[in-house]
């Protein structure tokens, strides 16, 4: 660690330092697939495949970031699209490759930190997140807005599933402020509703609502105590 701060960026190497170190945890947290982890089935989001069937969302270049075992890149890239999916951990990189080839499908699997990432601007079509953005610092949000909206074209789409506050899978009510002074997420950080129109208040709202549960027997995921949001890359000249 530097002794001396001398930039914006060695300030964010600082404040990251406070927090535990994310490779290792997930790596760990990947290693063992037998784990009843909601999210370890291969299935995709329920709101992704309603967006699809919308006409939302259409075939495109996509980003996906924090993608863990694929689930959710695997359905992109069987609905004709391009992928890019990037994840921290090699052991949930490794899995999603298994998947991907399973299906004899072509994505792209980075492992990465999102924030390490070179992205040439107006690139993709559709940003996805799904569980990933409830486990960056507070500090880490205006970096990751700025990937967002520099990856995205004009117009593009953003969507994002996150813990809801206090709700049935964890989301920490903690503040920023107690970030920093406990050291910790508390395993993910929990947001209202108000608080992500706040957040993505440069992206305009197509959709905020609460994930759909889903029946074991249905080929989707879908479990309470998180939210679903859908934005659109404001286009430039129009309000």
């Amino acid at each position: 660690m530097k002794e001396t701060i001398r930039s914006h960026e060695d300030l964010l190497d600082m404040l990251d330092s406070l927090l535990r170190e994310p490779a290792g945890f997930w790596n760990e947290f990947y290693a063992n697939r037998s784990k009843r982890i909601p999210f370890f089935v291969n299935k995709p989001d329920e709101n992704l495949i309603a967006y699809f069937n919308k006409g939302v969302l259409k075939p495109g270049n996509v980003l996906e970031l924090g993608s863990g075992p694929g689930r959710n890149a695997v359905y992109f890239a069987e609905q004709g699209c391009r992928v890019d999916a990037v994840d921290l951990s090699k052991e949930s990189i490794d899995w999603a490759k298994e998947r991907a080839e399973e299906r004899n499908l072509e994505i792209n699997f980075i492992q990465n930190n999102i924030f390490d990432v070179h992205i040439d601007d107006g690139t993709y079509d559709i940003v996805y997140d799904s569980g990933c953005f409830h486990h960056i610092a507070p500090h880490r949000r205006n970096n990751y807005i700025e990937l967002v909206e520099n990856a995205l074209k004009p117009g593009g789409h953003f969507a994002i599933t996150c813990f809801i506050e206090g709700g049935e899978l964890g989301g920490s009510d903690m503040t920023d402020w107690d970030v920093y002074r406990e050291r910790s997420l508390n395993g993910g950080l929990g947001f209202t509703e108000e608080k992500l129109r706040d957040i993505f208040g440069s992206f305009e709202p197509v959709e905020i609502r609460k994930m759909r549960k889903a029946e074991e027997a249905e080929e989707v995921f879908g479990v309470s105590g998180l939210w679903t949001a859908l934005f659109r890359k404001k286009q430039i000249g129009l309000r």
